[in-house]
């Protein structure tokens, strides 16, 4: 499916770490916000929760990832097709997969027939939430398919980090041992972003 000009430059990801806040933020920013904006929800989580198989196995992981991308792209444009004059606030986005894909992350691109350029420029803005285990704190929380050791935690935010920061307008909210001071800056980066984008 065809993207208009004006659908591909209002999308936001939401990402990070496990265990950054950046759910959190999300469904506190839709509180807030209401109808300017539209959530795209975490398509892994959508998948896993449902019973898809979740396997250390290599092929297997790689089948989830490629489900995940599809499904999270099919998630971006049926909001957008509902909602075409809100701005996308995507709780995750397609170049997250390439971290989770076993192997280097240009295997994961090309796999799914696409490139980090093409997935980064979906959308126009990334804010990433730094991992609480970066600060040495649990991860625990409301997410009950998440299965990373704190280690596992830190070298993915290190990796997603990495990937992400190659979009040209990235920002990154902080590890704060204050959750609450920490969502406060997050739903600060998203106002501004959202304002921004906002006609």
């Amino acid at each position: 499916m065809s993207e208009s000009k004006n659908q591909k430059r209002r999308r936001v990801v939401v990402t990070g770490g496990p265990g950054g806040g950046k759910t959190t933020a999300v469904d506190f920013f839709r509180r807030e916000i209401g109808e300017q904006i539209v959530i795209v929800p975490e398509a892994a989580t959508m998948i896993f929760s449902g019973g898809f198989p979740r396997e250390a196995e290599e092929h297997a992981r790689m089948a989830a990832q490629k489900a995940v991308y599809h499904v999270q792209r099919n998630l971006e444009d049926v909001q957008a097709a509902l909602y075409p004059e809100r701005v996308l606030l995507c709780d995750r986005g397609t170049v997250d997969g390439a971290v989770y894909w076993p192997g280097v992350p240009e295997g994961f691109f090309e796999a799914l027939e696409t490139s980090l350029k093409a997935e980064l420029e979906r959308y126009d803005a990334v804010i990433f939430f730094e991992s609480a285990a970066v600060g040495g704190m649990g991860i625990e929380g409301g997410n009950p398919i998440r299965s990373e050791t704190m280690d596992e935690a830190v070298d993915l935010n290190s990796r997603l980090r990495l990937i992400w920061a190659q979009h040209p307008n990235f920002m990154v909210v902080k590890h704060d041992p204050s959750f609450f001071k920490k969502i406060g800056r997050g739903l600060d980066a998203l106002s501004e972003t959202i304002r921004k984008l906002s006609p």
